[in-house]
């Protein structure tokens, strides 16, 4: 299991790097899906996270006072560089990379996937993502709890549901469609609300 996710966590990784490789500087400079970070800042993001240690993780939150926003904010700054193309050696320097934060090992699949739209749709950039990791990725948020950013409470209010995958999570009226739009709504992202449909899309969109 473990080498399962590792291997997708880097195939995804390698896919991003290939988008990125060629992008014009105003392309970086776009905002993501992401409030207040562009493409740039959620890829400096990225190989922050690739580089973080179990004990690297405690010791940032300690510094940033416990506040995980202050923490991303800060692992951005350390490691963007002044030339996005620098940003992206980096990442490409830590991109097989096993290190985590104490943090369930699916996770490192919804950093990949979720981060990884962020960057794409605002570019125009497509990537259909391996099944079993969107639904990995959809399962671990839904019993996250939102303190944790995820939707567990959430879901006691509606049922989410997906033609991808033999799939029910939830109890209360149904939103339905692609796994990968169910889990970006899921993590606030508002784009993929017009991907979704059933009679709990307004509910989901009010915590979203």
């Amino acid at each position: 299991m473990t080498d399962d996710v590792w291997a997708i966590v880097h195939a995804e990784r390698a896919a991003l790097i290939d988008d990125l490789a060629h992008l014009k500087h105003d392309q970086w400079l776009k905002p993501s899906l992401c409030d207040g970070w562009t493409v740039h800042d959620v890829l400096a993001h990225l190989v922050d996270t690739a580089r973080t240690t179990r004990l690297g993780f405690v010791k940032d939150l300690a510094l940033a006072r416990f506040d995980f926003n202050r923490q991303n904010t800060r692992g951005v700054e350390r490691e963007r560089r002044s030339a996005p193309q620098e940003t992206l050696e980096r990442f490409r320097q830590v991109a097989s990379r096993t290190s985590t934060p104490p943090a369930p090992l699916d996770s490192r699949l919804v950093e990949e996937i979720v981060h990884g739209e962020d960057i794409r749709r605002p570019l125009g950039l497509t990537r259909t993502y391996p099944t079993q990791a969107v639904v990995r990725s959809l399962r671990l948020q839904t019993r996250t709890p939102a303190s944790f950013g995820g939707a567990k409470e959430l879901v006691t209010r509606i049922q989410l549901s997906t033609p991808d995958a033999d799939l029910t999570i939830g109890t209360g009226p149904e939103v339905n469609g692609p796994a990968l739009s169910l889990l970006l709504a899921v993590m606030g992202r508002r784009v993929a609300l017009g991907d979704l449909h059933g009679p709990g899309v307004a509910t989901l969109a009010e915590g979203v």
